[in-house]
């Protein structure tokens, strides 16, 4: 089976068995994965849904009046994404260093990513980064041939974070990785995920630089958080945010039944 190449693509940009590409998808088409007129690809929007498509003739380069697109050819079967979703409830780390948390949880099967500004937050993000972040989410999705991209959510003071936990029907089970206090290790706490229901999914959440706030954590506590340990290392911001959701997406995959993988058309 030849290696299945991936685009992610905005759901109004498909018009029956028309697709339109944006130049920047045509580029990375083209230009990135070395496609030609009639090679093939998969299209996702980002929801569950896949098409087998052909990169239409007429859409190269030095036809720049013309527009970019590819035709849809039958709707591809998707594998399931997994029946419990992961949110990772994260405080802002300083400079650039959430865009390598987007990616490796989006790599990793979280299915939502909460930004924080907590009381240690030093990052006031602007539409910009948002962006960005949403977009490395997408390509982390194609790069790691998930059928669904995860949410990210606008950034949002703690509170409010922990407000929006509160609100979920059925409330998600949910922990709060605090240092430097007796607390049970994630590892040990993810087996009670089997007294939820798989449907309501975990809540995991990571401080930032200096961990939360005492308050903070107090008020985890009252709201229904469980304090959680990472072990006796002190764990930088973006490590302890991906150490987390490598464990809690171990678990949940270890719950799910094997599931084939989508089928990959042939060249």
């Amino acid at each position: 089976m030849a290696q299945s190449r991936r685009l992610i693509v905005d759901p109004t940009q498909v018009q029956g068995n028309h697709l339109a590409l944006t130049a920047e998808q045509h580029h990375y088409l083209c230009d990135i994965l070395r496609l030609r007129s009639g090679d093939r690809f998969i299209a996702l929007d980002g929801q569950g849904q896949a098409w087998q498509a052909v990169l239409k003739a007429g859409t190269a380069v030095e036809s720049s009046r013309s527009p970019y697109t590819a035709t849809l050819l039958a709707p591809l079967t998707l594998p399931s994404e997994p029946l419990s979703p992961i949110t990772l409830m994260t405080a802002l780390p300083k400079g650039n260093a959430f865009d390598e948390v987007v990616r490796q949880a989006t790599e990793l099967g979280v299915m939502r990513i909460v930004p924080v500004l907590s009381d240690r937050t030093l990052l006031r993000p602007s539409v910009q980064k948002l962006e960005r972040w949403r977009r490395i989410a997408l390509e982390a999705t194609e790069q790691s041939e998930r059928a669904i991209a995860p949410t990210i959510l606008d950034p949002c003071p703690f509170p409010v974070a922990v407000e929006q936990w509160q609100a979920e029907s059925p409330r998600p089970m949910a922990a709060m990785c605090v240092a430097r206090r007796e607390a049970i290790h994630l590892l040990n706490w993810l087996p009670g995920m089997t007294k939820s229901p798989l449907a309501a999914g975990v809540w995991v959440a990571v401080g930032p630089e200096g961990g939360w706030t005492e308050a903070e954590v107090a008020q985890a506590i009252a709201a229904g958080f469980d304090p959680v340990s990472l072990g006796g290392p002190i764990l930088r911001a973006v490590t302890a945010a991906i150490a987390a959701v490598c464990l809690v997406s171990a678990a949940y995959q270890a719950q799910q039944p094997d599931i084939p993988d989508i089928h990959r058309p042939t060249d």
